[in-house]
């Protein structure tokens, strides 16, 4: 491997998005090992020569049943750790979904600000840089971190698929109150593509020590195929279909039409519920 060339690597739970990248840039993955011992412990290490490159790492770190968030991040960690000490010149962590950058805040007293926590064990490793995808608070991540940062959106994509969708209507529905400024946005955008006027909603949505409440729906989705701007994308903030039920039911008696439509793009992401 030449000085300072491009490396990339893809850790076992991303390795099919890491495929798909690398086929991509028509570059292959780095090899690597992983191995768990039986204590529960694990080892991370590269099985290329790195010293001088420019090395990427694709890791999301959304919970699974195989693999806690925590599992994922303390293996990246380590990894760029072992990255860096093979005498890596850059290192650059590529995390799809960024665990805990929703608690970029305290909502109760003494509450951890856990992103600035986890800011800060990605620098003490040696990261040079984070890339995360539609992150939850980019102003709070950005300021989160002294090293580089890069916030990517799916918005894009996002375009082109409603764009496919023809003449249907369309209304843009924000899950909650302080997602209306994202979902205006790409409300907006939406407009200039389609060449025509887009619906706007949003609806009421609390949660407090993992109950959801709110049946409160805001707008006019009338006869309009309702997308959720946030839950459709990848990292999308609406946990599960349960945080998505009480606002369907009353988006039906708001003159929504079929409250399906309203949630269509709600899924789950296995995200943890918020205090």
């Amino acid at each position: 491997m030449t000085d300072r060339s491009l490396c990339l690597f893809a850790l076992h739970s991303t390795a099919a998005l890491g495929t798909a990248v690398a086929a991509a840039l028509n570059k292959p993955l780095a090899a690597h090992e992983e191995r768990v011992f039986e204590d529960g412990e694990n080892k991370t290490r590269p099985l290329e020569a790195v010293r001088g490159a420019d090395v990427f790492v694709l890791q999301s770190l959304n919970g699974e049943p195989e693999q806690s968030a925590n599992d994922k991040l303390c293996r990246l960690l380590f990894f760029i750790g072992a990255l860096k000490d093979a005498g890596a010149a850059r290192v650059t962590a590529c995390v799809p979904y960024l665990c805990y950058a929703r608690k970029d805040r305290r909502t109760k007293p003494n509450d951890p600000v856990s992103l600035r926590y986890v800011a800060s064990l990605f620098e003490a490793v040696g990261t040079d840089a984070v890339l995360t995808l539609d992150v939850h608070n980019p102003a709070a991540y950005e300021n989160a971190f002294r090293c580089p940062t890069i916030a990517l959106t799916a918005a894009p994509l996002f375009l082109d698929y409603v764009k496919a969708l023809g003449d249907e209507p369309v209304c843009v529905v924000s899950p909650d109150p302080g997602g209306t400024k994202r979902a205006d946005i790409f409300r907006e955008a939406l407009e200039n593509v389609l060449g025509r006027p887009v619906g706007k909603a949003f609806a009421d949505k609390r949660r407090s020590a993992g109950v959801v409440s709110g049946d409160l729906f805001v707008g006019s989705a009338r006869r309009n195929r309702a997308r959720d701007r946030r839950s459709d994308q990848h990292g999308g903030h609406t946990p599960s279909c349960s945080a998505g039920c009480p606002q369907g039911g009353s988006g039906a008696r708001s003159g929504a039409g079929d409250p399906r439509s309203v949630h269509a793009g709600v899924r789950s992401h296995a995200h943890g519920p918020r205090a």
